[in-house]
C-alpha cells in the first residue's frame, strides 16, 4: 500500500527560495521512504503569502482525493504579518482543521498541525539592513506565540497533536537566500518531527 500526504499551508509549506524537494513537505515523504514505508509524492496545497482564508479558497479551487492518509496544517504566519484580527483567525482556522479532518477521514490522529515559527529572528527584519521589514522582533515573537496558542487551543480541542517548530525557528540562523524563509537544513528538522510522527502512526 503506497500512503499519501496532503499539506496545507502557504511559504512554509511551499519552501519558498528552494528547490521544492528540500521543502519540509518533500524531506518529510523521503525521510519515511527511507524508512521503508511507501509514501506517494507530497500533495502541497499552499502559496506564498497566504493568509486563513486564502488557503481555504485555494483548497475550494483544487481537484483533490476524496482522503488522505495524511494531513498537515501550517498557516497563520500571513495573518499576523498584515495585522489581521486574532479572532478572525480563530475561526478560520478552525474551519480549515474541521476541512483537514474530512480529508484524513475522520482520524484526528493523522493530521498534525505544526506550529507558525518565528520571522522575527531573521535576517529580514532586522531594521539595520537594506530591504528589511523593520519590525520590532520582540512584538512579532509575541504576535506569533498569540496566533500559536489558539492554533494548539484548537488542535487540543480536536485531539490533533500540535507539533512545536517555533522555538526550534527561533535558535536557527540557517536562512534561505531571501533571508526570510528558513533553509533545508532549517526544514530538515520540521520533517523529521513529522515524518517521526506518522512512523509511530503507522507502527500502531
Amino acid at each position: 500500500m503506497v500512503h499519501t500526504l496532503l499539506t496545507l499551508g502557504d511559504s512554509y509549506t511551499v519552501g519558498e527560495g528552494l528547490p521544492l524537494a528540500e521543502s519540509f513537505p518533500y524531506q518529510a515523504v523521503q525521510l519515511l521512504r527511507k524508512a521503508g514505508y511507501p509514501f506517494s509524492p507530497p500533495e502541497i496545497i499552499a502559496r506564498t503569502g497566504w493568509t486563513t482564508d486564502e488557503l481555504a479558497e485555494g483548497i475550494t479551487r483544487t481537484h483533490l482525493l476524496p482522503t488522505y492518509d495524511f494531513v498537515s496544517l501550517l498557516i497563520g504566519v500571513n495573518n499576523e504579518y498584515r495585522g489581521r484580527p486574532l479572532q478572525e483567525y480563530a475561526t478560520q482556522f478552525e474551519e480549515l482543521l474541521f476541512q483537514a479532518l474530512q480529508f484524513a477521514g475522520g482520524q484526528a490522529a493523522h493530521v498534525f498541525v505544526l506550529s507558525i515559527p518565528d520571522w522575527g529572528v531573521s535576517p529580514f527584519a532586522d531594521s539595520s539592513l537594506p530591504d528589511a521589514a523593520g519590525r520590532d522582533r520582540a512584538q512579532v515573537a509575541r504576535e506569533i506565540d498569540a496566533f500559536n496558542s489558539i492554533a494548539q487551543k484548537t488542535a487540543g480541542r480536536y485531539q490533533v497533536e500540535f507539533i512545536d517548530i517555533t522555538s526550534h525557528s527561533r535558535s536557527s540562523t540557517l536562512f534561505a537566500a531571501d533571508g526570510l524563509h528558513p533553509s533545508g537544513q532549517q526544514y530538515r528538522y520540521w520533517a523529521e518531527q513529522l515524518a517521526g510522527r506518522i512512523k509511530t502512526r503507522l507502527a500502531e
